[in-house]
This record gives C-alpha cells, sequence and structure tokens, in this order.
C-alpha cells in the first residue's frame, strides 16, 4: 500500500498535538507552517456552527480544560487563504463559546478552516448547497456532536441542543470507529443509528494536500451501505502516515466525521472508546469490523488525552484482578466535562499487605476538606491509608503510616470488608464495612468512625453503627450477596442539606437539625451495591442512628459517595458495572435528593471495578480546574503489560 507523505506543515500541526483532533469536522488541510508557539489547548477548540445566511457567523467552542488565546487567529473558506478575523473575546474560556463574522464570507456551499496565528490547522468544516442554512451546528454535543442543519440560527454563544433537531439524520450516526497506520491502512466505519446508510458515493481523503478525495467504494466495491449498528472496513488507496489524519464526507460533501494522529502513528490501532461513540485511543489490539477491544496504554487519538506515567515491576504476591460486571453507563450520561489527560498517581503495588497481597486494592477515597493535601484511602481487608503527595505520586504519610493501619471491629475484633471512607464534619473518619473477612458469608453493613490522631498501627472504632438488619436480600449465607453492601459513604453537611429546602422524609417538613440532637453537623449516604440506592443516616453519638430512608440513583449499583463543596451535590459513583460514570444529585423544588447529571470517566482511562472516586475542595483550585482522583479495586489497569498494571490510583482534573 503506498504511504501518505504529508507535507511539513500537517505533520508539525499533527506532531503537536497529542491529544487528538477528535471529532473534527471534514474539509482538506491547508498547509501551514506550525509554531511551537501554538498556544496550549488550541486542539481542544472546535468550530461549533456555522450560519451561510449573509451574516455569516461562526462560532467556536473549547472543549478543553483551559483557556485558550485567539490572539493573531486566522481563518479561510475553500481559497485556502488565511485572513485574521476579529472573535467576541479574545480568550476562549474552557467550556465557554465565541463568535465572530466571516470577513471573507461565506457561500451555500463552501469550507471552514480555523488556524493559529503560528498556522496550526484547528478545525475544519465543509457543507453542500444549503447546509448552512439557518445554521449548521454540532447536535448530540458541542464540540462533538454530528453535524446538521438546524432550524433555527440562535443558540451563537451558547449551546446547540436548543436549535438541533429532535434526532439526528441517519448519515450523522456513522463514525470512523477505528483506524491502523501500520503497513494495512485500514479504516472502520461504524453505523450507530436504527437504519442503514448509503455510503456508495460518500469519499475520504487523508492530511496530504497533494491527494485529492477517494470514493469509499473505489476501495472497498461492495462497500455500498451500512447497515443499522454494522460495520464497514476498506484499505486506504492514499496509504495512511505515521502521523496523518482521516476526513470523511457524505456525498454531497458534507462533513460526517474525521480523526488525526501524532508521531508513532496509529499502531496497532486508534479506536473510540466506548465503540461507536467514544474519543479515540491508541489500543493494543487492531479489531476491524467487530466491536472495538478498547484494550491499552492511551493517549491514541481524538480528544482521549494521554494516560500517563506507570510502569514498574510487580513485586512477589501482587497479582491484579481482571475486571468483572461489565455493564452500560445510565441514558443521557454526558462526556467528562474535565481535563482529558489521566496521570497514574501511585507506585507500582504499592498496596500490598498481609492480608491482601492478591490485589483488590484500593476502594473509597476522600479529600479531607480541612487539608486537601491529604487524601484517605480504604482498602478492602481492612487497612486505612492516610495519602500525601511527593513528586506528583500518592504516596502514604510516613507521619502516619507508611504502611497504613490495619482497622478492626468495635473491640478490637474481626477483619472489615472496607470499602468507604468519608471525612466528617468533626475531622474524624468514618469507613463503611460491607462484612467481616473472617466470616465473608455473613453481612455486616456497619459505618465505623475513626479518630486519625489515634497512635498505633491498629485502629478500633470510636463508635460503630450496624444497619445490617436493614438488608436481610443480602443475608442469603452467599459470600457474593453479602459483598453487596455499604460499598461507599459521604457525609453530607446539615448546611447544604437546610440551605437547599430538603424535606425531612420522617416529619415531611423541611429538615430541621435541632430536631436531632445528638447527631452533630451533618448526615451520611451510604451507596449500597445491591441497587444502587444511597441510605441516608443521622449517626447519633451515643451509637444508635436515625434512618431517613433510601434516594434512588438511577445506577445499578454505587461503589463511592462524596460530598463536592464545589457543584454542591452529592456524588455518587460507579464502577463498569455502570460505565464507569458519576451521578450528582441535588435537592429538586419538591426537597427531594434527586439525580442532577451523571458524567462518564476520561475515554483514556481503562474499563476496571474503579470504585473509588473524590474531587479535590475548590480551595485547591487552578487555572479553573482541581484534582480529581480514581482508584482501581484490582489493579489491573489496561492489563499485563501495560503501563497501568498494578497501579490503583489515577490522577485528571476536574472544572472548579
Amino acid at each position: 500500500m503506498p504511504t501518505s507523505h504529508s507535507r511539513a506543515g500537517a505533520a508539525s500541526v499533527c506532531a503537536a498535538a497529542v491529544a487528538f483532533f477528535g471529532l473534527a469536522a471534514t474539509g482538506l488541510l491547508a498547509a501551514q507552517p506550525a509554531a511551537a508557539a501554538d498556544p496550549a489547548g488550541y486542539q481542544n477548540v472546535r468550530i461549533n456552527e456555522i450560519t451561510s445566511l449573509g451574516n455569516d457567523t461562526v462560532e467556536l467552542y473549547n472543549a478543553g480544560s483551559t483557556a485558550v488565546s485567539l490572539s493573531g487567529w486566522k481563518m479561510s473558506d475553500d481559497g485556502f487563504s488565511p485572513q485574521s478575523f476579529t472573535p467576541s473575546a479574545t480568550t476562549l474560556a474552557a467550556g465557554g463559546f465565541v463568535t465572530f463574522n466571516s470577513p471573507k464570507g461565506l457561500g451555500d456551499a463552501d469550507k471552514l478552516v480555523i488556524y493559529t496565528a503560528g498556522g496550526a490547522v484547528v478545525d475544519r468544516a465543509e457543507w453542500a448547497t444549503g447546509k448552512a442554512k439557518p445554521a449548521m451546528a454540532r447536535c448530540g454535543g458541542d464540540g462533538t456532536g454530528a453535524w446538521t442543519t438546524t432550524a433555527t440560527a440562535t443558540t451563537f454563544g451558547a449551546a446547540n441542543a436548543p436549535g438541533c433537531p429532535s434526532s439526528v439524520p441517519a448519515a450523522s450516526q456513522v463514525r470512523i470507529n477505528e483506524v491502523t497506520s501500520d503497513g494495512s491502512d485500514t479504516v472502520e466505519l461504524y453505523n450507530g443509528g436504527t437504519s442503514a446508510v448509503g455510503i456508495g458515493s460518500w469519499k475520504y481523503v487523508d492530511g496530504d494536500t497533494a491527494h485529492s478525495p477517494v470514493t469509499i467504494s473505489s476501495s472497498a466495491p461492495s462497500a455500498t451501505s451500512i447497515p443499522a449498528g454494522g460495520y464497514v472496513t476498506f484499505d486506504s488507496a492514499l496509504g495512511l502516515g505515521d502521523t496523518d489524519s482521516l476526513f470523511l464526507t457524505d456525498g454531497n460533501g458534507t462533513s460526517v466525521d474525521s480523526v488525526a494522529w501524532a508521531a508513532g502513528g496509529a499502531k496497532p490501532s486508534d479506536e473510540r472508546c466506548a465503540n461507536g461513540t467514544g474519543w479515540f485511543r491508541t489500543s493494543a489490539t487492531a479489531t476491524p469490523g467487530s466491536a472495538n477491544s478498547c484494550t491499552g496504554s492511551g493517549g491514541g487519538g481524538g480528544q482521549t488525552g494521554r494516560l500517563l506515567g506507570g510502569g514498574g515491576a510487580l513485586t512477589s504476591g501482587c497479582t491484579p484482578e481482571a475486571p468483572s460486571g461489565t455493564g452500560p453507563a445510565p441514558a443521557g450520561t454526558s462526556a467528562w466535562p474535565g481535563g482529558l489527560d489521566v496521570t497514574i498517581t501511585d507506585n507500582v503495588c504499592a498496596f500490598t499487605t498481609s492480608t491482601g497481597p492478591e490485589g483488590r486494592d484500593v476502594s473509597g477515597l476522600a479529600f479531607d476538606p480541612a487539608n486537601p493535601s491529604v487524601l484517605w484511602a480504604a482498602k478492602n481487608k481492612n487497612w486505612l491509608y492516610k495519602l500525601v503527595k511527593s513528586n506528583g505520586t500518592w504516596v502514604p504519610d510516613p507521619s502516619w503510616s507508611a504502611a497504613g493501619k490495619q482497622i478492626r471491629f468495635a473491640g478490637g475484633s474481626g477483619q472489615p470488608d472496607s470499602e468507604g471512607v468519608t471525612v466528617g464534619g468533626n475531622g474524624h473518619i468514618y469507613v463503611t464495612s460491607e462484612r467481616d473477612n473472617a466470616d465473608n458469608t455473613v453481612p455486616k453493613d456497619t459505618i465505623m468512625e475513626f479518630d486519625p490522631a489515634a497512635t498505633g498501627s491498629t485502629l478500633t472504632p470510636l463508635h460503630q453503627w450496624d444497619m445490617t438488619a436493614q438488608f436481610p436480600q443480602l443475608d442469603t449465607g452467599s459470600k457474593d450477596d453479602a459483598n453487596l453492601g455499604f460499598e461507599g459513604v459521604g457525609y453530607v453537611p446539615d448546611s447544604w442539606l437546610t440551605a437547599n429546602g430538603w424535606v425531612d422524609p420522617l416529619t415531611g417538613a423541611p429538615y430541621n437539625p435541632a430536631d436531632y440532637p445528638l447527631h452533630g453537623s451533618g448526615l451520611y449516604a451510604a451507596g449500597l451495591e445491591w441497587d444502587g440506592t444511597l441510605h441516608v443516616y443521622g449517626l447519633n453519638s451515643d451509637g444508635t442512628f436515625t434512618t431517613f430512608g433510601a434516594v434512588a440513583t438511577g445506577k445499578a449499583s454505587v461503589m463511592d459517595v462524596t460530598f463536592d463543596a464545589g457543584t454542591q451535590r452529592i456524588v455518587a459513583t460507579c464502577d463498569n458495572t455502570c460505565g464507569e460514570t458519576h451521578t450528582f444529585m441535588k435537592v429538586d423544588a419538591a426537597g427531594r435528593i434527586v439525580p442532577d447529571v451523571t458524567y462518564t470517566n476520561p475515554a483514556v482511562m481503562p474499563t476496571d471495578n474503579l470504585e473509588g472516586f473524590a474531587i479535590a475542595p475548590p480551595s485547591t483550585c487552578v487555572a479553573g480546574a482541581r484534582e480529581a482522583v480514581w482508584s482501581d479495586d484490582g489493579i489491573h489497569g489496561f492489563g499485563s503489560a501495560s503501563s497501568s498494571y498494578g497501579h490503583a490510583l489515577y490522577s485528571g482534573t476536574f472544572p472548579c
């Protein structure tokens, strides 16, 4: 197969973009010399809406987590002659919109290319006659959705959904789903719609501007249509280079989809994770003609970002577990709103202990609100860790315990199956257990309170509240059922409940903390893995507790619970059982705690039993972002020999 030789400008553009261009709109790539001074994050800027009604307005959207300077940026139409434009703001905020009126005018059928001041191509769009009237917009997700013609042109400067059709055209459901540049230069298309789509006249072109578009049918004569939920594969007649791009247009020349990759190529392949919908990343296994494997080291393409760090040799006795229980995400789940890059932030096999060397490592996570440089972590088989940062890595605080502290039930007995952890209003550490691992067929759903200032290598609870009798469905004599109890716990301040008008289910009136004088300054939401419900308790200082009932999260399971002061939401986390998702819960107008929005993880992360999740307090915000941390209960990562194998902690960013 011939090899594509992209011009120097195009190659340097791609090499500068370690994170891929993602769902960039199609158009021929004008070769321009890229400058080293291209602003950070420019590859996350997207053409988001266009109208050619006469005012020729263009909207740009920043899908990244940092602001991007637009100073000196230019645009061109199908003449590929860049010209300066005047944006409504010279800095495009993370998640923000900027508009401008095209100085060149935009034709009824035309192209639009956006360049940085240094000439790097940022994004491209192409449309056929009438397709940008009233407007052409990304529908199904700002910056990422399919291009469709909208009924109105009134959403400039705001999210596109109000002007989008209720459902995108069938052709817009077709996606470039996998690409290889290892000599076979194979392209896979996937139809995520409910009806077949004819592609006999569709075309593709790579990033070499000396190449003309090629019809798919000339490369794959039998590829005249894609069935619903089906695939079409073909070998690129243009070849695909080590650093290259691929653009797809329909028979009218309207943008459908694109992908670009940096140095190193799409080897073995770059694929969407999740299949058909997610961002691109490098995979360890090519799967042309079938569902994507999504196994690899990350850092591949689209806007997946990069998976950084990792490596190291597995120690004796540290045996990671493969993930189990994979299921779909809840309907309406949104993409991760924070940064796309993720860093492995622990040492390999860092949590091996005398009672849990076989893997099953870190479960619950919680930042200390009073000291955000401290991250508490609960490990199965009765261990608690106080973690601090050292050279960017979370490590056990040696002044507390370099090996973690073993926890016991009240009286100093048993092996709590410690899963969830939170910091109470009194600064004490609260840990959930769903059973005693010394007798693991019997449930023991408890919340235990520990004083972090206590000395010694073993901690016993100051108080212990046992709710086991409330969940008879778990007491079947099966260790598997007993293992589906309290998986997470989060402290919820009274101040948030009262300020938001939470109605006390016991009284039917607005919650009044004074009605429960022994409970402290907040309530505790325990997540039940069995059915994904949150159970709200007042934990009294005399060892009794008040039950405020269950809250539906809309998820099949809950693995961790936290209260985030930044978003003012309770966050219910589920691992791969629910598509690696986080549901943010609010108090609605009727005074009930209900789901507000659900986000998936950054696409670069592995699909594992990621049971712990914590977001740093707003006081830690830098440049509009704060740290988010995930924990892997099986230290499996992307599997044997991958950079993440044997690691349990991942760090990314979440908006402030």
